[in-house]
């Protein structure tokens, strides 16, 4: 029996990340004790709104390892190691006590917003928590009933963090990717990062197995994060083996420190498999466009459906584009957030599933008579031939069918406007071929 160990709600948005706290534990842990697999970054529902910025917790496994271990990171000079299976920890009371220390070390307890808890637990608790947390919202009375009676519990201030750290030990994965993650030198936080760019887009190109690592339709490094917290860049990918080198081939500032998590990122777990309609949840909805969509106050486009509204918000950037681009009558997929003030789905991703045909007038009809060119007697009403008189209906007009400057088939936002759990094109097209 390994004991798993699950942490949240100790960064705020002036700092800190609950990942680089994740390294701590490695290096304090691994003196007494093995890691066993990957340490886990969980994202879960990304609308909640007292989430910090991506709303990631973090699960550690401890034991006493057996089989070969594989060198996951480093930290202090040293190389860490994850072993494939653990045997059992005596002392829980002991590992909680190591963690307090961590959690109450680097946590930002000054900050109003930050909740901190953490469990260590000899068993886990049922995988509805997860799904409950990362397509929904789970109370902190729910998240200690799952709890209970499988291990300790410590909690801070309000303890919110409760949630966040029982749901990421509950994730049993259905899909995963990975992501290593280097962090600065502390003397460097807080100020501007230095990536080299020309060597992410080199890197992006050598490892297509990696996704999301730059935005070439903005023109911006994606692997490094804009807040002032202690990550330098973070590279994602479906191939655990490929992110050394990816790694590697990446020129910046010093590196501190480096681990690679195992992650929920990518994979569209928090999309809805049911047809509740509730703010604040990620949901999957088609419809027929009813009207040429518009553009409103800060560049954002609405389009209408007979029954909901869906809006391409403006850091979606490109996406509007294709968005402006529908007509009444296609039929489109979206996936997206509902929001509830103003009611309405942020597109995450949609799928133009059928085209509506499009005419465009190119004339006025001849006459069926005389053969003389036709006259509109006005908006909406007939044609009339200027010398026999003539009339002939509206429909009678000469017209064309216009090739739509879009096509059936998904189509998302750039690289840096996606949300972490948002599963990319890439991704899907790749699972596609291998399946």
């Amino acid at each position: 029996m390994v004991l798993w160990i699950g942490v949240d709600d100790t960064d705020s948005l002036r700092g800190m990340c609950t990942t680089f706290l994740a390294t701590e534990l490695v290096r304090e842990l691994t003196r007494d004790y093995d890691l066993i697999g990957y340490p886990r970054l969980v994202r879960l529902n990304p609308n909640v709104t007292w989430k910090t910025r991506g709303n990631g917790a973090v699960c550690l496994r401890i034991g006493h390892g057996t089989g070969v271990p594989r060198a996951i990171g480093e930290i202090a000079g040293r190389r860490i190691l994850a072993y494939p299976r653990g045997d059992s920890v005596a002392s829980p009371e002991s590992v909680a006590d190591q963690v307090g220390k961590v959690v109450e070390r680097w946590a930002c307890f000054e900050d109003p917003t930050t909740h901190p808890a953490f469990v260590v637990l000899w068993k886990r608790p049922l995988p509805g928590l997860y799904w409950r947390a990362v397509r929904d919202f789970v109370e902190i009375s729910e998240a200690l009933d799952a709890v209970r009676g499988r291990g300790i519990v410590r909690t801070y201030k309000e303890g919110r963090g409760v949630v966040g750290a029982s749901a990421a030990v509950a994730w049993r994965p259905r899909d995963r990717t990975y992501e290593v993650l280097a962090y600065r030198e502390e003397s460097r936080w807080g100020s501007r990062r230095i990536v080299d760019a020309s060597s992410v887009q080199e890197m992006d190109r050598r490892f297509p197995t990696t996704f999301n690592n730059y935005d070439y339709a903005n023109d911006r490094v994606v692997i490094a994060p804009r807040s002032p917290c202690p990550i330098l860049f973070g590279i994602r990918g479906d191939e655990v083996e490929d992110l050394a080198g990816a790694f590697n081939a990446v020129r910046s500032e010093p590196v501190d420190r480096s681990l690679v998590f195992e992650t929920n990122q990518g994979t569209d777990d928090h999309v809805s498999v049911t047809n509740l309609f509730r703010p604040r949840t990620t949901v999957r909805v088609q419809g027929i466009v009813q009207a040429s969509p518009h553009t409103v106050r800060g560049g954002h486009v609405v389009i209408q459906f007979s029954d909901f509204q869906a809006t391409v918000y403006e850091p979606a950037k490109q996406l509007r584009a294709v968005a402006r681009s529908l007509v009444a009558g296609d039929r489109v997929r979206v996936i997206g957030s509902l929001r509830e003030v103003p009611r309405t789905v942020n597109v995450e991703k949609l799928r133009i599933e059928t085209l509506a045909s499009v005419r465009r007038k190119i004339g006025n009809p001849s006459c069926p008579v005389c053969g003389k060119h036709m006259k509109s007697e006005g908006r909406a009403a007939r044609f009339r031939c200027i010398r026999c008189r003539t009339s002939a209906p509206r429909s009678a007009a000469r017209y064309e069918t216009v090739d739509r400057t879009v096509r059936r088939g998904w189509y998302e936002p750039p690289v840096g406007a996606r949300r972490h759990l948002s599963k990319p094109l890439k991704r899907s097209s790749r699972m596609e071929r291998s399946s």
